[in-house]
């Protein structure tokens, strides 16, 4: 009789754990999925915990958010013309004009400035030149550029510095059209019309120095590096 009543017992314990496994195998662990339109590869599962109440979760990851920023560069000279004036033989006359840079550029900007003529040249005879060179016959005159950075500067970045390099002392411009650098930076800077760096010209003519009127065309290069 106790045999019969333990068998009785083992029996209805194992209908109870078979109907409870056919329970737990009617719901799937993996109920779902998660998943980018268009894009199978991405696809995880939505994983139920078997549980009432209880959770289901899964993830999607790499979402991709991106945007775009374009490059600035702006650069805003303070004149159209350096006007020497009435040249005075022996005595420098000095000119200068204000340059002001804006831009996002990571890595700063280098200007560079260059003659055309090569130097102070005559209007009416390109052999007669106002500079060191003496082919023209005369040989105590000078035409120099030269430029200093502003150390007022105008840039948020804590690192931002000036290249204390491109500060070009009075440099002659003798027949050459070489490029001068004239002011160079690491970080970008706002344009809030603090001038930036201030280039200068100077002349000094000679005593024997041929009349008439002289000029020279100056180009101003921005390179910004991005």
């Amino acid at each position: 009789m106790i045999k019969t009543k333990i068998n009785k017992v083992i029996a209805a314990t194992a209908i109870a754990a078979l109907a409870t496994a056919s329970f737990s195998n009617a719901f799937a662990a993996n109920i779902g999925t998660g998943s980018i339109t268009g894009s199978g590869a991405s696809a995880t599962a939505i994983v139920w915990d078997d549980t009432f109440p209880g959770f289901a979760t899964g993830s999607v990851t790499g979402i991709k958010v991106n945007a775009t920023v374009e490059p600035t560069l702006n650069m805003v000279i303070s004149a159209t013309e350096i006007n020497l004036g009435t040249l005075v033989a022996g005595a420098a006359s000095d000119g200068t004009l204000n340059l002001e840079i804006g831009t996002n550029a990571a890595n700063g900007v280098a200007i560079t400035a260059k003659s055309t003529n090569g130097g102070l040249q005559n209007t009416s005879d390109a052999g007669i030149q106002i500079d060191n060179h003496t082919a023209d016959g005369v040989t105590s005159e000078s035409y120099t550029f030269a430029s200093t950075a502003n150390v007022a500067d105008d840039s948020s970045y804590a690192a931002f510095a000036y290249d204390v390099d491109s500060d070009l002392t009075a440099t002659e411009v003798a027949d050459n059209t070489t490029e001068y650098k004239v002011y160079g930076t690491n970080k970008p800077e706002a344009s809030t019309g603090t001038d930036d760096v201030v280039f200068t010209v100077s002349a000094t003519s000679d005593a024997q120095t041929a009349a008439w009127e002289y000029e020279d065309f100056i180009t101003f290069t921005v390179v910004g590096n991005f």
